[in-house]
């Protein structure tokens, strides 16, 4: 199997942290646009697999991507996510420089396609307590990951479109304890965060995923 050996330069990535930077300070105009982004009106208020865990976030966002490729091209992208995996498709260097030590895989990893309730999918290298649980996995169309600290659920759901193309969805759903300092925290500084890197990542899977043929 082929494909384009890609990873966002360095210019991309300093792109990415002026993004990051931008859309912390104007998070709280800019937050109604980016927590939604590439969503339609349907797919914001459609029930996804995986909502019912975190049943009352005081944070969600939708998120989506047309992806030309058929749900079968797309979905060993999804199952091989993680640090010690595929990697998250996204800022490497972002990620790194703050310890993910996170290594982007630009093929399809025969080793990782294998995914299973329970399962960790950790964000740093193993021993740091920095990852989430597969919650729910339904082959060929959705995975759901769950994390404790604060209840959280990130779940990529595939819906077709024909046989050549699909839309990824990506939903975050979370509760955390209503103070001032966890709405600052996680509403206006985490939030558009997870946007930027989030949205690297389905861009990420739609070149990687459109370069195989």
């Amino acid at each position: 199997m082929t494909d384009k050996n890609y990873n966002p330069s360095i210019i991309e990535e300093g792109l990415g942290a002026l993004a990051i930077a931008t859309a912390v300070v104007t998070s709280p105009v800019s937050r109604t646009w980016y927590r939604r982004w590439g969503a339609n009106d349907h797919e914001v208020a459609m029930e996804l697999t995986g909502d019912e865990i975190v049943s009352e976030p005081e944070l969600t966002s939708t998120r989506a991507i047309i992806i030309e490729a058929p749900i079968s091209g797309v979905w060993p992208w999804l199952v091989q996510m993680g640090q010690g995996r595929g990697g998250l498709y996204s800022y490497e260097r972002l990620e790194n420089l703050v310890g993910c030590e996170m290594r982007n895989a630009n093929h399809i990893m025969s080793e990782y396609q294998h995914l299973e309730v329970g399962d960790k999918v950790r964000l740093v290298p193993e021993g740091q307590d920095l990852y989430f649980n597969v919650a729910i996995i339904e082959p060929g169309r959705a995975i759901v990951l769950s994390g404790d600290n604060p209840p959280t659920t990130w779940a990529f759901v595939l819906e077709s479109i024909n046989s050549s193309s699909c839309r990824l969805l990506v939903r975050w759903r979370q509760d955390y304890e209503p103070s001032l300092g966890n709405m600052i925290m996680w509403r206006f500084v985490t939030d558009p965060i997870t946007f930027v890197m989030e949205r690297k990542l389905l861009q990420g899977i739609k070149i990687r995923a459109e370069s195989v043929p």
